[in-house]
């Protein structure tokens, strides 16, 4: 089974969507591509980054903007936060870097939501592979994913 055919199955079973996932073989390697192939404004791709703040976080940023590590150390309580290596990106979630999903992840992470996303009817987030993407409402990935929204971008 793939990755994003694993996705499909979680979102089914734990959440009740069955999502529309898009697949674009040429990949979508950053917002912009993914925008360009979607045919949506950067601003609403919904990266999902990993990152490692005392534990592993995922961000859910909007294409058009960059996680300020900063700000997400202050959201953590902790003194500093870095990107999670690819490795650490599989091992924990079970996604390939690009292909990060906002939830169903293997392992249980706290989310957050860059807020600028809820302003938004529907945004685009990765479906378990950098080569399939999906649409949500901000409200239901806040939902589904657990998360919150918060303000931690540059």
């Amino acid at each position: 089974m793939s990755d994003a055919d694993r996705f499909a199955e979680c979102l089914h079973e734990q959440h009740g969507i069955d999502a529309d996932i898009e697949h674009f073989p040429a990949g979508t390697e950053t917002a912009a591509d993914a925008a360009a192939a979607i045919g949506c404004d950067r601003a609403q791709i919904a990266s999902s980054i990993a990152l490692i703040a005392d534990e592993m976080v995922v961000v859910v940023t909007s294409g058009a903007n960059r996680v300020d590590t900063r700000k997400l150390a202050t959201v953590r309580g902790v003194h500093t936060a870095r990107m999670a290596t690819p490795d650490e990106v599989e091992e924990t979630l079970g996604y390939e870097v690009g292909g990060v999903p906002p939830f169903c992840h293997d392992t249980t992470v706290p989310v957050y939501l860059d807020e600028t996303l809820t302003e938004y009817d529907a945004v685009w987030a990765a479906a378990g592979a950098p080569t399939a993407v999906f649409p949500i409402d901000p409200d239901d990935l806040l939902a589904c994913a657990d998360a919150t929204a918060v303000d931690v971008v540059e």
